[in-house]
């Protein structure tokens, strides 16, 4: 396959989260590159924070395997053990079944880029410090009530 031109791929920062877990994520820009380039087996996204951004809601997956690789400016990942910094080059791992609730924040004073890379079947997961859970349907509270909103995938 030839090269990429990113500017090709459009950037989105929609959510499906409800209100008010949205907003966290309101300067999060993906590019989702593996639809836009044929891939089928595994998703690969380019994402930008804007300062203050998060990339999602601290969340596991149950059947999917992600993998984050920072490309440009500085960002925080924020799991069960804490908070890392994250710099140009580096790469996280989170195996699919793993609990451990992570996400990445946008702390600094400029936009920050990487590759997030997952595989394996969406099974669904939970976000641990919300009431929420996630399906391939949808998003639930902890007690199985519905929210109404769709997942944006």
């Amino acid at each position: 396959m030839p090269k990429i031109d990113l500017a090709q791929i459009p950037e989105s920062n929609r959510t499906g989260y409800p209100p008010p877990f949205d907003q966290a994520v309101a300067g999060r820009w993906v590019r989702r590159l593996a639809p836009a380039t044929g891939l089928t087996e595994f998703g690969v996204s380019f994402v930008r924070l804007e300062p203050g951004a998060w990339s999602s809601q601290r969340h596991w997956h149950e059947g999917e395997d992600e993998f984050l690789v920072m490309l440009s400016g500085a960002a925080l990942l924020i799991d069960d053990a804490g908070e890392q910094p994250l710099a140009p080059g580096d790469c996280v791992a989170f195996p699919k079944g793993d609990r451990n609730g992570h996400h990445v924040v946008n702390r600094g004073e400029a936009d920050c880029t990487f590759l997030c890379m997952s595989g394996g079947a969406d099974a669904g997961g939970e976000y641990p410090d919300i009431d929420m859970l996630f399906t391939a349907g949808g998003y639930t509270r902890k007690d199985g009530t519905l929210y109404p909103s769709r997942r944006v995938k």
